[in-house]
């Protein structure tokens, strides 16, 4: 079956370009123009991926994305214009994957699109044939890979593809320090580029949802200007 994409954007001519850019991909396209119906049209039918323009009518990209949040792991990737970088921020703070600047390449839009899909298929492939092998246990954490769980002291904690990807690359090998490129080869695959703020950003959401379900939750440090690494049990 078709993977299916939901485009939300208000301007009409990008609906119409990516859509088709889409379509000629493979891919089946839903469009919508603001947040509002497409968190409506979303909701009564499912899709496997979503890109999101941020200045929307009748509901804005963040409160979309935030409400997407409260049902869904669904992968998100934003729309932003080159003045909008606070936007971006808050953006993957509130747990989009990704995001791409205003005026885009449609290409990249694609090997994003295509990147995001593959991480999120592997991990459902892998959950069809779940075993010991895909169990990492460091302490407190669990990570179950084949069913995109992570557990912390008897809780879990909710992740995005690439939250977990993160975590995964830091809690492997405790105490050693991975730098921010690492981990963007970690989370996005070597031939993706994104900048460093991109990580640091999903960091920062990480440890709001560790601490979430336990304020004393210190175990991703920053070494500044290096990288990061997960406490050595």
């Amino acid at each position: 079956m078709k993977q299916t994409i939901a485009l939300v954007d208000d301007d009409r001519n990008i609906l119409t370009s990516v859509s088709m850019t889409l379509e000629q991909e493979g891919y089946a396209v839903r469009t919508y123009t603001d947040g509002e119906s497409a968190l409506q049209g979303m909701t009564a039918r499912p899709v496997d991926l979503a890109v999101l323009d941020i200045k929307m009518p009748r509901m804005d990209g963040m409160e979309l994305l935030q409400r997407l949040r409260q049902r869904s792991l669904l992968p998100v990737i934003f729309l932003t214009s080159k003045d909008e970088e606070v936007d971006e921020v808050m953006g993957l703070r509130l747990g989009a994957d990704d995001y791409i600047t205003k005026p885009f390449s449609q290409r990249l839009l694609i090997e994003r699109i295509r990147a995001l899909l593959r991480r999120n298929e592997s991990g459902r492939a892998e959950g069809a044939g779940a075993s010991p092998a895909g169990v990492i246990v460091r302490g407190d954490l669990t990570l179950d890979e084949t069913k995109h769980q992570c557990n912390w002291r008897g809780r879990d904690i909710q992740l995005t593809v690439t939250e977990f990807l993160l975590v995964k690359a830091l809690a492997t090998r405790p105490g050693m320090v991975k730098s921010r490129d690492q981990l963007i080869d970690a989370a996005y695959g070597d031939n993706i580029y994104v900048d460093d703020r991109t990580i640091d950003s999903h960091i920062k959401r990480v440890r709001k949802k560790f601490r979430a379900v336990d304020d004393a939750f210190n175990q991703i440090e920053t070494l500044y200007g290096i990288g990061y690494r997960y406490k050595d049990a």
